[in-house]
């Protein structure tokens, strides 16, 4: 990663370019403003709210580990609102359903998934 990116569009201190959304196929890169650049603005804001959070923790350890984390998380969720947007908050209902109920209607059941994986397998 040559640098990060912070809301400003400052990699390192130096201006960097606007970033464009990116429409290919492929996740973003894992920059910030690449990121961001792909996110709807209420999806955006989410992306801000738990980019500030690992800064602030990652100036607190001295550790970026945090960051790079939120940068792989968000640039394939990134990614995915591209591909199918609303993905994101499709995914934070599915997650709550799923919570609260504790149970995935959508799942399929374990010996199905066995065996799936056992024909994949040739076995």
């Amino acid at each position: 990663m040559a640098g990060v990116v912070d809301g400003n569009g400052y990699r390192d201190g130096v201006a960097a370019p606007h970033p464009t959304p990116n429409t290919g196929s492929a996740p973003p890169p894992s920059d910030a403003a690449s990121i961001r650049a792909c996110l709807t603005p209420r999806v955006a804001a989410e992306f801000d709210a738990e980019w500030e959070q690992a800064l602030d923790r990652a100036k607190q350890s001295h550790d970026l580990t945090g960051v790079y984390e939120l940068l792989h998380k968000w640039r394939h969720l990134a990614h995915a609102e591209q591909t199918a947007p609303g993905a994101y908050f499709r995914l934070l209902a599915k997650a709550e359903q799923i919570t609260s109920t504790g149970e995935n209607p959508d799942a399929a059941p374990l010996e199905d998934m066995q065996a799936v994986i056992r024909q994949r397998l040739g076995r």
